[in-house]
């Protein structure tokens, strides 16, 4: 094979790679072999001096542009009208009612990024223009080219312009902080700054991601549906959030909008409300616009999740590894419905990056329902003060060891704040599930037991705990029985218990899959874990250095010592199902998703979040949605919950 070919191959390969990756969210390679693969056609284009029009390696971003040119969009970019109440999104539907007979309505999420329409002729991506005014906006180009989840091929040939939302997911802003001299306050200022910045490469670094939702022009092809635009731009390799639903009353959509909300932090992208349309496309032009908005769709926006407040003081607080971590005491400000008060700061280079001082105004956002984040310096005043970092231990008074950013107590078994935060995660819910053993009953037992290692606790005794204030018979045997059941141990539990740095359960079930047992792990190289899809370079690191520690070694083995059994579900049972893939939709009848996921991961088996070409079989169960619809169209087969169990597990 001639270079030339090598190169057309390698672009198709990478392509492919891409789309796997990016639309299907099912890569099939490590990051290592598609770096490798993306450094060969590299070279090969540097050789040759010849560049495909359809190489992904422009994705980088191209030479720098000396301004933006304006462009007027062909076709009028509106604005989207909104509610904040049930009330009027019900009087959006009673008017709906009054021009369509039996309408149905689309829901899809409101992104919280930044408007622009893509342009595509003959099949191949050729421009891009934000939002602007609505009626004219800027030639971005270039800078949408480096983003991977545009497709620059795609099979519909005609002409055609979508409008989508550039977004920067939660977990490229994460990434992009931890090296960035300047941190993004917020994924939505990240987006929108990349978008309009003159060189493309610095586009290109902060990985963004690109969501269709409308179909302004498509040569030769009309739509019956918000429906049928949808799965037009699945068919064409374009994301939208996997999230779509059709609706007939205002209560459907209620009770859809309701479970967005509680789930939306749990996304990786930004949203702020959620986005309903007529779904019927032909009655659109006789109900019309105003000057702003359509008057067939209407946004329901959620509340604020990012304000401003002051803050107060700083306190450093001691984890169960001995790092030392700043939080935020703020003055108490109302918050996505919550009271915060409270806001973390991860350490004293984040405070320097973002600015932030006592008796400031800061930026919070609130995320994942957990405590919120202090993303940035609002306004400072001139009795504002430099936040110092600590020099010794809040809690022991040790001198504290600075390791980069970071600073850690090392009196690992004699400062009390440390101990108490590793017995409160060894014994919770997730790890060894001790029950009865709150913070403050383990105090008590560090007060008046070795509690030095953790198999000290399965050498307590009935009679011992009979001492402690407060303690009677019925509590003490409880305790008891809870020590002794937790000596049988699922392996991703106990590997969550060691609480290793960065190590949460998700990572720890996925080494538990990975590596089959105990001996194994420990004894793992930093390439076999760095290999493992979602575990980085520095959580593998963590974790080699965990195991290489004799400290922690010795542990583990008084662990044992005591009478830890440690046992691993994660393995297949049977190969019934090796090679298939499912996507579970709709309410099954005798078990829930997280059943049936395990059922299927254990007969080797995997399930996907969305339907695909790569999806083998759809499990439906009552009030299947969209994925249902995909499925028949994609004419993928589904099953109920009964013929599942029929054709694959009943002998």
């Amino acid at each position: 094979m001639d270079k030339l070919e090598r190169m057309k191959q390698l672009v198709k390969e990478i392509l492919m790679h891409n789309h796997n990756y990016y639309e299907l969210n099912n890569p099939t390679i490590s990051d290592k072999e598609y770096d490798a693969l993306e450094d060969e056609l590299l070279s090969l284009e540097a050789e040759l001096g010849v560049i495909l029009p359809n190489s992904p390696t422009q994705r980088v971003g191209g030479d720098a542009i000396d301004k933006f040119v304006k462009k007027t969009h062909e076709v009028r970019l509106y604005s989207m009208n909104k509610v904040r109440t049930f009330e009027g999104l019900k009087d959006f539907f009673n008017d709906m009612e009054k021009f369509v007979k039996n309408p149905t309505f689309s829901i899809e999420y409101k992104f919280d990024g930044l408007t622009i329409v893509v342009e595509y002729q003959d099949g191949k991506y050729v421009g891009a223009t934000t939002r602007g005014n609505g009626e004219v906006g800027e030639v971005v180009t270039e800078q949408v080219r480096t983003i991977r989840s545009v497709p620059l091929e795609i099979p519909f040939k005609g002409k055609l312009l979508l409008r989508g939302e550039g977004m920067m997911t939660n977990s490229s802003f994460v990434r992009y902080n931890k090296k960035a001299t300047e941190p993004l306050k917020n994924p939505r200022n990240g987006v929108s700054g990349a978008i309009r910045n003159l060189d493309p490469k610095e586009t290109a670094k902060r990985q963004l991601d690109y969501f269709c939702y409308e179909v302004l022009y498509a040569e030769g092809r009309k739509f019956s549906s918000q429906e049928q635009m949808h799965m037009f731009f699945e068919e064409n390799g374009f994301k939208t959030g996997d999230f779509f639903h059709v609706v007939k009353t205002e209560k459907e959509a209620e009770e859809i909008i309701k479970a967005v909300d509680n789930n939306k932090n749990k996304l990786d992208i930004m949203i702020d409300g959620a986005v309903i349309k007529l779904n019927e496309v032909a009655p659109r032009e006789d109900i019309g616009y105003t000057n702003k908005f359509p008057k067939w769709a209407m946004a329901f926006k959620f509340e604020a999740e990012e304000v401003s407040t002051m803050l107060n003081d700083v306190v450093w607080q001691v984890g169960r590894s001995g790092k030392v971590t700043p939080t935020a005491i703020l003055e108490p400000v109302e918050l996505a419905g919550a009271t915060i008060s409270r806001a973390t700061l991860n350490n004293i280079e984040d405070i320097r990056k973002k600015k932030v001082k006592l008796k400031s105004r800061v930026f919070i956002r609130r995320s994942n329902e957990v405590i919120p984040e202090v993303l940035g310096l609002a306004e400072s005043y001139s009795f504002s003060q430099e936040i110092e970092e600590p020099t010794v231990c809040p809690s022991c008074g040790t001198h504290l060891v600075k390791k980069g950013p970071l600073v850690f107590c090392k009196n690992y078994y004699g400062c009390k704040e440390q101990v108490v935060s590793r017995w409160t995660h060894f014994v919770s819910r997730e790890a060894f599930n001790i029950e009865g053993l709150s913070e403050k009953t383990i105090i008590q037992f560090i007060n008046n037991f070795d509690m030095r290692h953790y198999a000290n606790i399965y050498f307590l005794n009935k009679e011992k705990m009979m001492c402690l204030e407060k303690f009677k018979d019925k509590k003490a045997e409880n305790i008891i029985k809870s020590i002794e059941k937790s000596k049988r141990i699922e392996l991703f539990r106990f590997i969550y218990a060691l609480g290793i740095s960065e190590v949460g359960i998700k990572t720890a079930k996925d080494l538990a899959k990975h590596f089959k047992n105990l001996h194994e792990l420990k004894n793992a190289t930093f390439e076999q874990i760095d290999s493992i899809e979602d575990i980085g370079e520095v959580i593998a690191q963590n974790i080699v250095d965990f195991f290489n520690d004799k400290n922690n070694i010795e542990e583990i083995e008084r662990l044992l010592e005591a009478g830890v059994e440690i046992y691993n579900e994660s393995e297949a049972k049977s190969d019934k199902l090796k090679g298939l893939t499912f996507v579970l939709t709709g309410t099954l009848q005798n078990y829930s998703r997280t059943e049936m996921t395990k059922i299927i991961e254990e007969n080797g088996g995997k399930t996907a979040s969305s339907v695909s070409k790569n999806t083998d079989f759809v499990v439906a169960g009552v009030e299947a949605g969209s994925k249902l619809d995909k499925a028949r169209a994609l004419n993928i087969p589904i099953l109920s919950e009964f013929e599942f169990f029929d054709k694959f597990l009943v002998k």
